[in-house]
């Protein structure tokens, strides 16, 4: 750190505690009755995957009960799950989606 003198006075820069924001993983969870090719669209859709990608990370829902879409700042991933639940509600679908803090 660099001491600057300004009026006589030695002002010294000081570091804040400044943290980045918190992130949370969105996840998309299994079910039963949503079919693969709408999960696949979903995430294409609203996570910008490509076709290869989203087919994995669908056959991870499907196989292990759910998958990980992206990982955001808490204001994109809550607006992400809103769109993704009313897309699904609008398709009548049960698609579960949720956020969690990333650890």
């Amino acid at each position: 750190m660099t001491a600057h003198h300004q009026d006589g006075h030695i002002l010294e820069a000081t570091r804040t505690g400044l943290r980045p924001p918190p992130l949370y993983k969105v996840l998309l969870l299994n079910d039963d009755f949503t079919p693969m090719d709408f999960v696949v669209d979903v995430l294409q859709r609203f996570f910008s995957m490509d076709g290869e990608r989203a087919t994995r990370v669908m056959l991870q829902v499907h196989r292990e009960g759910q998958g990980m879409c992206g990982v955001f700042t808490r204001d994109i991933a809550a607006t992400k799950v809103e769109q993704v639940i009313a897309h699904a509600r609008q398709h009548q679908h049960p698609l579960a989606c949720v956020m969690e803090e990333n650890e």
